[in-house]
């Protein structure tokens, strides 16, 4: 199709209509690119369609669909998603992290200060964005974190074409499959890092259950290893559910395309970036030390993220696959078929959006829109029995860095651009990042407070 997928499938639409039926290989896929089509699918058909198209990349790098991402609508994910939702991805667990995005917001903004101009924002991100991770997940950075950092940009290779996946009952393809065969490497050194660490937080709970009795603090895996041992549970959990989970939340929690995207459309947008930079610069005002909590009282921060995650969703094709033949608006959607909510597209959709190609914070202004996933025109995650769990921690890592970034410096790009100039291609993937890294010139606005 040339283009990226989701704006290759949203110009179908508008010449063959809000539902297309696609026959690739053996597979039929169906895409969506209407707010009353999506709803109709993400509530009534919602049970029909609650798996995940199987995916020889997800498969392999995923320990064959233990994981939450990508496993099918089962009682093992149903398990695993309420655990993650009550002892791990809650309300007061993502604040209880807290501490941790204060000290590398604080290490973000020295090592901003530290360096020469331009310097490379997109890696700086990463940097930010996997050590809160990895210490939230497993209390310290890990030794191996550069690797799996590396894990985070195959994002093209686990998600892209695949003439297996097309085929699937042709298995020898598989054989010949160079993907698999990359993948398979993969995996095997990400199973040989993930299995250290957990026989390290192994020994570690035996220990100080020896010694104390119980645990002082929980991480991540502490919460995983404790369930495992639990007696209460409808489906055991092994290691190589405990590994899927981990490497979910890392690659989750690790994604920076969604805080790139936002400093990108920030400079793009010299009036919307000096209403926030004034927004901030009023509301911490004299403060010696900015708290989360100070952040939550942003509105204009708020509007810009909204805005962020309308133009920019991290996800921008919803993948769904039928667990049983189910009709909608007259079309029989066969068992295993691919469903595709163009999420991309119902953000641009004119019917609901009012100049839906301007990045313009202000539409969000008096709007009971919110991300929850009832609004069909604004999901960036997702709806339904598959709405994304990560939601919380995915929010709190991209809108207290911001305002710290933006209290803290007057942002430049280098040195002959101008906010026209600005590379807004995209690659394909599971995620849609930025082709080109962005690169950025940070003059420190007020150096004697300390993030």
């Amino acid at each position: 199709m040339g283009a990226p997928p989701h704006r290759a499938l949203s110009k179908l639409s508008k010449q063959y209509g809000p539902i297309i039926h696609l026959k690739l290989g053996e597979v039929s896929s169906i895409v969506i690119s209407s707010c009353e089509i999506a709803k109709k699918v993400l509530t009534v058909n919602d049970l029909a369609i609650a798996d995940r198209p199987e995916s020889i990349g997800m498969e392999t790098l995923w320990y064959d669909y233990k994981d939450l991402a990508f496993s099918p609508y089962n009682e093992h994910w149903k398990q695993m998603r309420k655990i993650c939702i009550m002892e791990i991805l809650s309300n007061k667990n993502v604040r209880s992290y807290g501490h941790i995005r204060h000290d590398e917001i604080s290490k973000l903004i020295r090592s901003i200060r530290s360096h020469g101009e331009p310097f490379n924002m997109t890696d700086m991100l990463l940097s930010y964005t996997s050590s809160v991770t990895a210490r939230a997940a497993f209390v310290g950075i890990l030794k191996e974190q550069d690797t799996l950092i590396n894990f985070m940009k195959i994002g093209p290779l686990a998600g892209g074409f695949e003439l297996a996946d097309l085929y699937p009952s042709l298995k020898f393809l598989q054989i010949f499959s160079w993907n698999k065969h990359q993948l398979l490497k993969m995996r095997c050194k990400l199973d040989s890092i993930l299995d250290v660490m957990l026989n390290e937080h192994k020994h570690k709970l035996a220990r100080e259950k020896r010694d104390n009795g119980e645990l002082v603090s929980e991480n991540i895996v502490d919460v995983l290893l404790r369930k495992q041992q639990s007696e209460d549970l409808d489906v055991p959990i092994t290691d190589d559910d405990i590994k899927a989970i981990i490497f979910d939340m890392f690659t989750a929690g690790t994604e920076t395309l969604t805080f790139d995207w936002a400093m990108t459309d920030l400079m793009r947008n010299p009036r919307v970036m000096a209403k926030a930079q004034a927004e901030i610069r009023e509301a911490f005002k004299g403060k010696k030390k900015i708290e989360e909590s100070d952040v939550q009282n942003l509105k204009y921060l708020k509007l810009i993220i909204k805005e962020n995650f309308r133009v920019h969703p991290a996800v921008t094709l919803l993948p769904r696959a039928c667990r049983e033949e189910c009709e909608v608006y007259g079309y029989t959607i066969p068992y295993k078929a691919k469903v595709a909510v163009n999420i991309w597209a119902l953000g641009r959709d004119p019917e609901y959006w009012e100049e839906p190609e301007i990045f313009k914070p202000e539409r969000f202004e008096n709007s009971s829109v919110d991300f929850l996933g009832n609004n069909f025109e604004y999901i960036p995650f997702g709806s339904g029995r598959r709405f994304c769990p990560g939601m919380n921690f995915g929010i709190a890592n991209i809108d207290v860095p911001l305002a710290q970034l933006l209290y803290h410096f007057d942002w430049k790009l280098p040195h002959g651009m101008n906010h026209g100039d600005l590379d807004m291609s995209e690659i394909p993937g599971v995620s849609v990042q930025r082709k080109n890294n962005l690169y950025l010139i940070a003059t420190p606005y007020n150096p004697s407070i300390e993030g």
